[in-house]
């Protein structure tokens, strides 16, 4: 029976259930003794077999030597730092402290951290070399995050060398923690460290439309652009100078955000499933919205309905929603879109913006969603958001130098204007329906939610 490559890997290696391992100095020994031994086994054979008994004998008792230096697998302890809450896609800082108990302290040792398939491979399967300082060794790398969830980090592998570098003691040492790897919210935390009037998303304006509403703010001098109407006689007349009122859009409005995380969600988009950019672009929205005094609350469904979370004010609710969402997957299943809705009808009995993350093939094959569309827009404004396929993009533009191409092309010509017929047809009913590309997800979301609260519309 042989070993796949990756269980010959060093990494697997260190996962053997070994407690004692020879080192390649042992071998180099070893196989250094084997041509003296055979050139005067040709001359003598009694000499011979001295020589060898002799060179073996002495290997022996410097590896039991070499043995006895070695701590015991119980005396190694291990402790990780590590942060609990990590970006996916952005690496991190680990440090690894090897402390060993007793009399018995090693020079030189190497360990291999235990993580999830979700990291970088090279941090999980490179081992990093131990320099002891006394009882204590250290060691830092960074790790890279691929997927969102919730990881344990349970355990490290210890080799600790002997004194001579003839064995290595192999120790699986218990070191817990736990790293949550969240959304990239880069992008929600630039937003909400902007102090500036026009907001800037990934060095883009976000729109904003001058303030309008019914919720009065303040009052300030009359400019010649203003409307005659905000004119506030009394604060004029004690002034002795035009004053107009100034309005804002209605705070305290709800937006509701409805995640689809149905089979098609799971596609790689540019290093990212489709999951993963419709929860950042989701959360910049949530974090815009809660800034703005409005409620946010969420949905996430597939064919079942994974998470609700209520509708919540205040940028600590944005915690709330991060917590609810940061670990959700992509099922296997159909989404399920008038389990959403129907559910989503029931509890959301206020006037709310509902905004839908999906993607647009399921739209565009979905019998009973635009029926639920309909009837939820005759209470809630209502904004659908999709992802462009980079894919039909590339294909509609080719060359056309073959009889293949020119299939190619006009299928995914087709499949394009069947997105834009699909997006004019919810424009008709009233319903705003944005295909988009992925790094502008984000962006499209932030400035439609902008316009239509300048508009009153929430």
């Amino acid at each position: 029976m042989t070993l796949s490559s990756k269980r010959r890997s060093p990494g697997s290696r260190y996962r053997d259930k070994l407690r004692i391992v020879p080192t390649f100095r042992l071998a180099g020994w070893l196989a250094a003794g084997a041509p003296a031994a055979g050139l005067a086994y040709a001359a003598n054979p009694e000499l011979g077999l001295l020589a060898m008994i002799a060179w073996n004998g002495t290997l022996a008792a410097f590896s039991a030597a070499d043995l006895w230096s070695l701590p015991a697998a119980s005396a190694v302890r291990a402790r990780r730092d590590a942060p609990g809450k990590v970006d996916l896609g952005r690496p991190f800082e680990t440090t690894l402290a090897v402390a060993i108990d007793g009399a018995r302290l090693p020079k030189r040792g190497s360990l291999l951290d235990d993580l999830p398939d979700a990291f970088d491979t090279e941090a999980g399967t490179t081992p990093r070399e131990l320099a002891f300082d006394g009882a204590d060794a250290t060691v830092r790398y960074d790790v890279l995050p691929r997927e969102r969830g919730r990881y344990a980090l349970r355990s490290v592998f210890v080799r600790l060398r002997g004194a001579l570098g003839l064995w290595e003691r192999q120790a699986h040492v218990p070191c817990e923690s736990e790293v949550r790897v969240l959304p990239d919210l880069s992008g929600v935390r630039g937003m909400l460290a902007s102090l500036q009037r026009t907001l800037v998303l990934d060095g883009k304006r976000v729109y904003r439309r001058a303030s309008a509403g019914t919720e009065l703010q303040g009052i300030r001098d009359y400019t010649p652009d203003d409307d005659p109407r905000a004119i506030n006689w009394s604060a004029t007349a004690r002034a002795l100078q035009t004053k107009v009122n100034v309005f804002q859009p209605e705070r305290g409005k709800i937006v509701t955000l409805l995640i689809d995380c149905g089979r098609m969600m799971g596609v790689e988009l540019e290093a990212q499933t489709k999951l993963d950019r419709s929860l950042e672009a989701a959360l910049t929205l949530a974090a815009v919205a809660l800034q703005r005094g409005d409620q946010v609350a969420a949905l996430a469904f597939s064919g079942r309905l994974s998470t609700y979370v209520p509708p919540g004010k205040g940028l600590a609710h944005l915690q709330t929603l991060i917590d609810a969402v940061y670990d959700l997957k992509s099922d296997t299943a159909e989404s399920n879109y008038a389990l959403a809705l129907a559910h989503l009808a029931r509890v959301q009995k206020k006037r709310s913006l509902i905004v839908l993350f999906t993607d647009m093939e399921n739209v565009l094959f979905e019998t009973e969603l635009v029926p639920y569309l309909i009837r939820l827009r005759r209470t809630h404004p209502v904004l659908l958001l999709c992802l462009q396929d980079p894919v039909l993009r590339e294909w509609s533009r080719i060359g056309v130098t073959r009889l293949k191409d020119a299939y190619v092309k006009s299928a995914a010509y087709k499949f394009m204007e069947d997105r834009r017929a699909f997006a004019a047809r919810m424009a008709a009913l009233g319903i705003e329906a944005l295909d988009v590309p992925a790094n502008e997800l984000a962006l499209a979301a932030v400035n439609s939610y902008l316009e239509l609260k300048s508009r009153d519309a929430l």
